[in-house]
């Protein structure tokens, strides 16, 4: 298999993509990753300009040789882009995984609904030596190069729906959106990392609400990590609720079930969800 990584956010540094480099060696010495030169570059808050971005995706991405794209970062950056690259996608694309989240949703759900190959939520290809042992690393790769399904969310075995899974800012942006797919009958998976409580809870005052949601199987909540303060004092979280009471009050008035935690997340242990049907 032969595995490209483009930065469609933010950029990476040549020593995450060396020591990604080396654990592939390790593991899987058969087969190859190639960093987009792309991914290095620099421009503010960017891997390079908007109009960089989407030319270093959709040179991968149409490439007939990669297998499948790995996003290398998240943090913000890849909506910018979509109205360009989506019209552009020709048929190597649309027989590639891609594998990535946090920012990345906006890709992998823009994919998924138009049908453009197989979409997966997991670690990204700079995880590993940040929050990354190594595990989540492993589980993306035996899955994407074996099968190997013991790096999957486990409630897909025992749920048996298709899935999608998304942090929860993106989902929010996304819907309203043409963006967004179609997850009728899904168990949507949701995580969140750095925000307060009180915009976690306006957040899912509007996954509650949305149209664009009606018809979904369940919730499932993942990590929510680095939950800052709310303001009112220095070092606490004054807001009254905790995700848990927060997500099955709003589970309610969304009148779908909440099913319980899933792993994954900006954490060390952070799952592989395919999207749709594992």
């Amino acid at each position: 298999m032969r595995i490209g990584v483009v930065a469609p956010a933010r950029t990476v540094s040549r020593e995450s993509s060396l020591r990604l480099a080396a654990f592939m060696a390790l593991t899987y010495p058969d087969h190859d990753i190639v960093f987009h030169p792309q991914c290095y570059l620099e421009e503010g808050h960017f891997a390079g300009p908007d109009s960089v971005r989407a030319a270093a995706f959709l040179e991968f991405a149409n490439d007939p040789a990669f297998d499948a794209i790995w996003f290398a970062r998240g943090g913000y950056g890849s909506n910018r882009i979509l109205d360009t690259v989506m019209p552009q996608l020709g048929p190597a694309a649309r027989h590639k995984t891609y594998i990535g989240f946090s920012d990345m949703g906006f890709l992998l759900g823009a994919l998924y609904a138009r049908g453009i190959g197989r979409q997966a939520h997991g670690s990204m290809a700079s995880s590993l030596g940040r929050n990354d042992k190594g595990e989540s690393t492993g589980w993306v790769l035996g899955w994407l190069i074996d099968g190997d399904k013991s790096g999957l969310e486990p409630s897909l075995a025992t749920d048996r729906r298709p899935a999608a899974a998304f942090n929860l800012s993106i989902l929010t942006a996304l819907i309203g959106t043409q963006w967004l797919p179609d997850l009728t009958d899904h168990v949507l998976m949701i995580e969140e990392v750095d925000e307060p409580l009180y915009r976690i809870d306006r957040m899912l005052f509007q996954m509650a609400h949305a149209t664009q949601l009606k018809g979904i199987a369940g919730v499932r909540l993942g990590a929510v990590s680095a939950i800052k303060d709310n303001g009112e004092k220095e070092g606490t979280y004054s807001f009254g609720e905790t995700i848990d009471q927060m997500i099955v009050r709003w589970c309610r008035d969304m009148n779908v079930p909440y099913l319980g935690r899933a792993e994954i997340g900006h954490v060390e242990l952070n799952r592989v969800v395919p999207f749709g049907l594992s």
